[in-house]
């Protein structure tokens, strides 16, 4: 044999080598875990399966054909409130009922770079999301009360930039804005429920870190409408440009009407959006989605109550104690004293996304009277899938979360060979009763009601409490008179 075919040979041998050490890379990871074991307050979590080449399984889009609905769960119907739609992602309901869908997609450009842009890139197209942001608001009617909405009105708007979270805000003065959180700043325009246009530049409340892997930025009002919440995603997974990228993200803004000031409100969450308020005890939820590649049984998305001040551990540390040991940068001092646990596990990658708290009036019967509703969007780093389907946790009497697995409302979105007939997005309540699910890949808003069931008893808030003043300070802490440097002195 001669040097040059030895050579070839070696050569041979080595790309061989490097296609089946590729080859091995990217086979699947299964899961190990039964889906339901990574639910609830105490979710199994397992031994890392960090991935170089991740697990990647999306389901291709089919649409529905006419007369096709997902499947609703025994004692609820579903039907098509608006159809036709341009990749519809939030919905907002008006104090006149009308229902305002965002239709939106990522920035262009504004992406991650590298292996996880690619990626990134990849899935978009994969699960029918790759396409340029329509970057319009649309307003859907039903002004016949027949439950399909007979009337609507395209809201286009230079300002709007890949908008997503949408508010309604009333104006002491009278009138209202609308507030609407595009991918790189908060802005609004005067606007009154029935109006069907959007004309006029915004005015800018607050800008916001543009773009990233999670570029969707949602809002909702507390309930006097002082304080406008902005949750907004980390730039990369965990943090993999750096932490320096990820300066005001992962995160919840609180913005101050009154003093015209935002505040981060709460941090250490890699992807919050839904969020609402809890009608019982008043907290502010949220859904959060978790990293990715640590294998199929890793991390379980959640939903959580946001104290003001929370910290969830992204990057550093997930589901309150367990180290990501992949990030680069240093864990900031102290930070594992304080990190809280989230409430409740969704599953292993099941993207939530929209999430409503069931209040009175709503026509999903008694069993949902008392809980919350949640869109999951579904997984593309798990096998097999999870996800793809509207899910209810219920929340006893004192608004605290049971322990029991989320409840499936909504499913029917993947067909049996794994193909995607769409994927819910967002949940909200309509004027009468019924909830909306936007199912942005298929296109549809759909809505679902149980067939005879009464309208809902009023949930009936806590009263809040308040420690009592002590009726006197301490003996080891009684305060001189004559020397105010000494007022934090205890006197011997």
């Amino acid at each position: 044999m001669t040097f040059l075919q030895k050579l070839l040979f070696g050569l041979g041998a080595v790309v061989l080598i490097a296609i089946g050490v590729v080859v091995w890379l990217a086979q699947p990871d299964p899961a190990q875990v039964p889906f339901l074991q990574t639910t609830g307050p105490h979710p199994k979590i397992t031994e890392p399966r960090p991935q170089t080449i991740p697990t990647i399984g999306v389901a291709k889009p089919v649409g529905w054909q006419p007369g096709e609905t997902p499947v609703a769960a025994a004692g609820l119907t579903v039907t098509r409130f608006a159809d036709g739609l341009d990749h519809p992602r939030t919905l907002t309901v008006l104090p006149n009922g009308d229902i305002l869908a965002a239709q939106t997609n990522a920035p262009a450009g504004k992406g991650p770079g590298g292996l996880t842009g690619l990626v990134a890139k990849y899935l978009f197209r994969a699960a029918g999301a790759g396409g340029a942001s329509p970057n319009t608001i649309v307003v859907l009617r039903d002004s016949k009360g027949t439950g399909t909405a007979d009337q609507r009105f395209v809201m286009a708007n230079p300002g709007l930039n890949s908008p997503f979270g949408m508010a309604w805000r009333a104006e002491a003065a009278g009138g209202g804005r609308l507030y609407v959180a595009n991918n790189d700043a908060v802005v609004s325009w005067a606007f009154q429920p029935g109006q069907t246009t959007l004309t006029g530049a915004p005015v800018k409340l607050m800008d916001l870190p543009a773009g990233g892997e999670h570029w969707a930025r949602n809002l909702v009002l507390n309930g006097d409408a002082t304080k406008l919440y902005v949750s907004i995603g980390s730039s990369t997974n965990i943090a993999d440009d750096g932490i320096d990228r990820e300066e005001g993200r992962a995160a919840i803004f609180e913005y101050d009407f009154a003093k015209h000031t935002s505040r981060q409100y709460a941090a250490g969450m890699r992807n919050p959006n839904g969020m609402d308020f809890n009608p019982r005890s008043g907290e502010l939820w949220t859904v959060v989605n978790e990293r990715d590649m640590l294998g199929s049984d890793l991390v379980p998305d959640y939903l959580t109550n946001v104290p003001l001040g929370s910290n969830y551990g992204w990057p550093w540390l997930y589901w309150k104690k367990y180290p990501d040991w992949r990030v680069q940068a240093p864990i900031p001092n102290y930070l594992t004293d304080y990190v809280r646990k989230p409430e409740y596990a969704l599953g292993v990658h099941v993207a939530p996304l929209g999430l409503a708290f069931a209040r009175g009036g709503n026509l999903l019967g008694e069993r949902f009277s008392s809980g919350a509703l949640i869109a999951d969007h579904g997984s593309w780093n798990r096998n097999p899938m999870a996800g793809y389907n509207v899910v209810f946790v219920a929340f006893d009497k004192l608004g605290n979360v049971q322990p029991g697995p989320p409840f499936t409302v909504l499913s029917g979105f993947l067909t049996p060979d794994g193909h995607a007939h769409g994927r819910p997005t967002w949940v909200a309540f309509a004027h009468d009763g019924a909830l909306l699910v936007s199912d942005d890949v298929g296109g549809v808003i759909w809505r679902v009601v149980a067939p005879g069931a009464k309208p809902a008893a009023a949930i009936v808030a806590i009263p809040p409490t308040v420690a009592p003043p002590q009726s006197k300070m301490p003996d080891h802490y009684t305060i001189k008179k004559d020397d105010s440097s000494d007022l934090n002195k205890p006197t011997t």
